[in-house]
């Protein structure tokens, strides 16, 4: 209800809003969406663009109620066995039925019908010469598999192995990084790289280094180290792993000890500039190196990935085997690896090729829709040719309870618990 001035009875909205909340936790509500421009056509369409599902309007509703731009207003998908609590009984005006979902992927309002497909693609295509959604590749696509005959177990069993996990200006997945490595049954230390001045820096360095002469695993969390600045991708993180003390701790940690090292996103892109990708060591680079760029659509991408594993060489991946897909969240400007094709021929024949970006068919793609920067080959993750370090773009770390629960699918690709457990 709304005044002459178009605002709402706040009063009225506020227990309406608490209603809502209760039948969210009750699970009545299956989702929703906070209708503004576009009304409720634009926000039924949008919902539905993600998994196709259709729905049926009452024909009461007309052209000028799909189209309103009814502030305050929340458009409800309510289990059909639910929807009397909402419309019936007190605060009952507040809640209208207004249709049904339908699986035949149609939208029917207003004596119209419109396919979600259609839809769709009227939405996407002013911008889609300006932000493409997909870049199409030439380049030829091969199915990679390895199967491993043994895999590198550590010499020194460790019931509860230490992670060190280094968080820099702009990294932001610390935390489920050391939430997916508890759970997985490890001890894990996070600590920030302090730079506001030298003392800092040098302070940071040799905190560090403690850290990782006491540790078993170092995990190079994702984010947007520095800003992400132009041609970032994790300078700013190998840089600091360049210093001498850090470099030897490193190195020690690798070689003496039995050490495995994961990066993901910005962790990736810094083990790849420090060399410890592919070559298993921190080592001065050519240009013809392989390396981890722009995405081919020239922006950033946000998206569920289908990945699967390519090579089961690294103790990372103990706990899958070959040919297995997991849905993986992606969030990078700059994770398209390329290599030179020499160098490529050999990766693959060592098994350093840990896992590419598949299609529904589970084949590895070129198609942007599927291999959304663009990778060659569609490599998504390599290894050190040993398979204790680990590089991917996915963000395998983002699993959890409510965590991208409307795109079904299995997440958890178990690299925590595996690498926990090479130390078992």
């Amino acid at each position: 209800t709304r005044d002459d001035k178009d605002c709402p009875d706040f009063k009225t909205l506020k227990s309406a809003y608490t209603r809502i909340n209760l039948a969210i936790k009750d699970g009545s509500v299956l989702s929703a969406y906070a209708i503004g421009k576009g009304g409720i056509a634009g926000a039924l369409s949008k919902m539905s663009f993600g998994n196709r599902i259709g729905a049926t309007l009452n024909e009461a509703l007309g052209f000028e109620q799909l189209f309103e731009e009814a502030y305050g207003s929340i458009l409800m998908e309510v289990a059909a066995d639910r929807v009397s609590t909402l419309t019936q009984g007190e605060l009952s005006e507040s809640f209208i039925a207004i249709g049904q979902t339908t699986a035949d992927g149609n939208i029917v309002a207003d004596g119209a019908t419109v396919t979600v497909i259609e839809a769709l693609t009227a939405w996407e295509k002013p911008l889609s010469k300006v932000f493409p959604l997909t870049e199409p590749l030439d380049e030829p696509i091969r199915q990679i598999e390895y199967k491993a005959q043994t895999i590198k177990r550590a010499t020194v069993k460790i019931a509860k192995p230490r992670v060190f996990i280094p968080a820099f200006p702009g990294t932001n997945c610390e935390y489920d990084t050391a939430r997916a490595f508890e759970k997985a049954g490890a001890e894990v230390e996070i600590a920030v790289f302090r730079n506001l001045n030298s003392n800092d820096i040098m302070a940071s360095v040799d905190h560090m280094v403690k850290l990782i002469n006491q540790s078993q695993i170092i995990a190079i969390p994702g984010g947007f180290s520095a800003g992400d600045e132009p041609d970032g991708s994790g300078k700013f993180i190998a840089s600091v792993f360049k210093n001498p003390k850090m470099t030897e701790a490193v190195m020690n940690l690798l070689n003496n000890r039995d050490g495995l090292m994961l990066g993901i996103c910005n962790g990736f892109q810094a083990l790849i500039k420090l060399g410890l990708l592919p070559y298993g060591e921190i080592k001065d680079l050519d240009a013809s190196a392989p390396t981890v760029t722009f995405n081919k659509i020239g922006r950033h991408v946000s998206s569920i990935a289908r990945v699967k594993v390519a090579s089961n060489k690294s103790p990372w991946f103990m706990g899958t085997e070959v040919g297995q897909v997991y849905n993986t969240p992606l969030s990078h400007g700059e994770g398209r690896f390329a290599c030179q094709p020499e160098e490529f021929e050999q990766l693959i024949k060592n098994g350093q090729i840990a896992t590419q970006y598949v299609d529904y068919d589970d084949q590895a793609s070129n198609d942007g829709r599927y291999n959304p920067n663009g990778s060659l080959c569609a490599v998504e993750g390599i290894t050190s040719l040993d398979g204790r370090i680990l590089g991917k773009m996915g963000h395998n770390e983002r699993v959890g309870n409510q965590v991208m629960k409307n795109i079904p699918g299995q997440y958890d690709i178990g690299i925590f618990k595996s690498g926990v457990n090479y130390y078992k």
